[in-house]
């Protein structure tokens, strides 16, 4: 039997077999107590984790209903590594894949192709991130995996493919000019984060964009995607002998190297910053907020349902309901905290008619204060808890969810029950859990203001 015959046999299989356990039939729930009752529970991930040889954390789940594995490289490689060379950490990444040791890009794509498999590279301010899907048998695991090795393990930047994905990054670096959205994005990390190597866009900047070398991506690749300095994240149709033997053959194709040092913690402002940038505009954007915490911070729970309630949660959210559906000042508004490994701001962002900029920026400053000194309702936090918690089974139904979930655990060093950690503690949380929390991490009066359009609004003063 071909390749392709033998994956077409094991993909069918594995589509009978979710056909098979989504035919079962269930009694349709007829009182609160039967929903209650039939609501899925979240999947308890059994996380084993290991070392390897060459220093590699690797966090592993078993999950043999369908013969797939995935697996995930992470490494502390993202732009806040980039240093004096703002976007270094991202065309490393884009050009993981266009070339390594005698394979050209076309000769890559087709191996993968051939095998089935799903390979992808991506670059974030934290992490770098090279993963695959395989099906699990020998015969497409077994050369997905030395392909996969080699081209994490010996890439080499052809100078074409960089001269190639160079030019489209300043192509898009300059199409940003021409719309607002990016624009002021730049401008609010500018403003929040200083001279913090979160500051600077991930993408990075014309000039440094031009500037950058083949030999700044091998320095780059050869200091930061390590064993050391990399977590495996794998999950699949494996046994625990077989996933540790899978590790240790990815590790030790990466460059030796130790772990990345730490990054400084970012500091919040302890004033109002307000910035606007000149815009001919319909609209006003704007986007506002400070640092707050960080991944693994002791009060994420509470500001994270508490955030659900004023703005992170939709069309049910504080912020929605009043400045969208209230006043229709907005279309859309979101707050949201976005924890890393050194930062972790608060920030609210909408477009609004010029003629109303200053009108739905006063009436959110308002929200968010009252929010602060006040915290939610008992109902509005009833129902949020109820939403969040039902929303627990999606978050690790699939494979690609679970090791994403492993990969994040793994770099940000979070406990091995982190998941089953998390929803109890949301079922927990109280009204005064979540006032004590906000007060404690955001301050209304100290919040950045970065506004884009034709005119500045005026700033209300409380």
């Amino acid at each position: 039997m071909s390749r392709l015959a033998m994956r077409s046999v094991l993909m069918l299989a594995a589509i009978a077999a979710l056909w098979g356990c989504s035919s079962i039939q269930q009694p349709f729930p007829s009182s609160l107590n039967d929903v209650a009752q039939s609501a899925p529970a979240q999947r308890e991930l059994p996380i084993e984790q290991w070392h390897t040889d060459a220093g590699s954390k690797v966090l592993f789940v078993a999950s043999p209903n369908l013969p797939i594995v995935d697996v995930r490289v992470v490494l502390d490689g993202g732009s806040a590594r980039d240093g004096d060379l703002p976007g270094v950490a991202s065309l490393t990444s884009a050009l993981i894949g266009e070339g390594a040791s005698g394979l050209s890009v076309d000769d890559i794509a087709r191996g993968f192709e051939d095998l089935g498999v799903n390979f992808a590279s991506s670059s974030y301010r934290d992490m770098a991130v090279v993963e695959m899907r395989s099906l699990s048998d020998s015969e497409f695991l077994d050369p997905a995996l030395d392909l996969f090795a080699r081209v994490i393990g010996k890439a080499d930047f052809p100078p074409k493919a960089l001269e190639r994905i160079r030019a489209q990054r300043l192509t898009g670096l300059q199409q940003e000019k021409q719309v607002p959205g990016p624009q002021v994005g730049k401008a609010f990390n500018r403003v929040l984060f200083g001279a913090h190597p979160y500051a600077h866009p991930s993408e990075g900047n014309e000039e440094s964009v031009a500037s950058i070398k083949r030999a700044d991506l091998v320095n780059f690749w050869r200091r930061y995607y390590t064993g050391g300095n990399a977590v495996i994240a794998i999950t699949g149709d494996l046994t625990r002998a077989e996933a540790e033997a899978l590790a240790a053959r990815v590790s030790s194709a990466l460059p030796a190297g130790d772990a990345a040092p730490a990054l400084d913690r970012a500091t919040p402002l302890t004033v109002r910053e307000v910035t606007h940038l000149e815009f001919d505009s319909a609209q006003t954007i704007v986007l506002m907020g400070n640092q707050s915490i960080w991944r693994g911070h002791p009060d994420w729970v509470p500001l994270y349902v508490g955030n659900q309630i004023l703005g992170g949660g939709g069309f049910g959210s504080i912020l929605t309901d009043v400045v969208r559906e209230e006043k229709g000042f907005v279309y859309g508004i979101g707050s949201g905290f976005s924890p890393m490994a050194a930062a972790g701001p608060f920030t609210v962002q909408f477009s609004t008619g010029n003629d109303t900029a200053e009108e739905a920026l006063a009436i959110t400053l308002e929200l968010i204060t009252d929010f602060v000194e006040k915290g939610p309702t008992q109902k509005q936090l009833d129902d949020t808890i109820a939403n969040i918690v039902g929303s627990f089974p999606l978050r690790n139904a699939e494979n690609d969810d679970i090791v994403g979930q492993l990969g994040a655990i793994g770099f940000y060093d979070l406990p091995s029950d982190y998941l089953q950690w998390f929803e109890a503690e949301v079922r927990k949380v109280t009204v005064e859990d979540i006032r004590a929390a906000f007060q404690r991490n955001v301050d209304p009066a100290t919040l950045a203001i970065v506004t884009i359009g034709p005119k500045a609004p005026v700033i209300p003063t409380r």
